[in-house]
């Protein structure tokens, strides 16, 4: 496990009340996040249209939190600049939307920013096996991206497990495991048991249902 063993917490604003955006990341934050996850999509990669570099450079300019930018796009080495002067502190791009991982890691990591890497919930975990000494985290989607609020995985349970595993036996202890996709108080424990590190949430944070202090609470609670 890694040195720093704390789990963090990364709320996803694609859940969140755009309308109150600023006011909730910054309850977000108070409330014990450790960073901002900020999903974009193209409609090609995933069959949704989100947001970008608007809403990244405003998210940048209200908190003072790392901001990670999840890039479910088609060539995202194409946006890995923008995204980055736009404030993002971590690029995380998909093993399956670009045939050059290297050359992304790299580019990243040139320009001063940590390096993220997503697969798919049918992807397997060995088809990183050559770039994990590369990348500053790994996030295994428990869901199909596209949409939030989806119910969590279970078989994916069995994957964070194989990964932590490969992670530790090549010394690579300190690359952050995080996990996205139906996340909240009920699957968090076991996700967090079977080896993740950070954990996205979503509507288990903006949720109307009770407070985002509350929220944040319940789920720090478990972890």
């Amino acid at each position: 496990m890694p040195t720093d063993s704390r789990v963090k917490i990364a709320p996803s604003i694609l859940a969140a009340d755009f309308a109150r955006l600023g006011e909730q990341i910054t309850q977000a934050e108070e409330a014990g996040a450790d960073r901002i996850h900020i999903d974009v999509m193209d409609g090609v990669f995933v069959p949704n249209i989100s947001i970008g570099i608007p809403i990244v450079q405003s998210v940048r300019r209200i908190t003072r939190l790392p901001l990670e930018t999840h890039l479910m796009i088609v060539h995202p080495e194409n946006f890995i600049d923008e995204f980055i002067e736009a404030g993002s502190d971590t690029i995380i791009f998909h093993q399956e939307a670009t045939p050059h991982l290297h050359r992304s890691a790299q580019t990243i990591r040139a320009l001063g920013k940590k390096v993220g890497i997503s697969i798919n919930p049918g992807t397997p975990t060995n088809t990183l096996d050559e770039i994990l000494e590369y990348v500053d985290l790994i996030l295994l989607m428990t869901v199909n991206p596209g949409f939030g609020g989806q119910m969590f995985i279970p078989s994916m349970l069995l994957k964070i497990e194989k990964l932590r595993q490969t992670l530790d036996e090549r010394g690579l202890e300190n690359v952050e495991i995080e996990v996205d996709g139906g996340i909240d108080h009920k699957t968090a424990p076991s996700v967090v048991k079977a080896g993740a590190t950070a954990l996205v949430a979503g509507s288990a944070v903006f949720s109307d249902k009770s407070s985002i202090a509350a929220n944040m609470q319940r789920l720090l609670a478990v972890v």
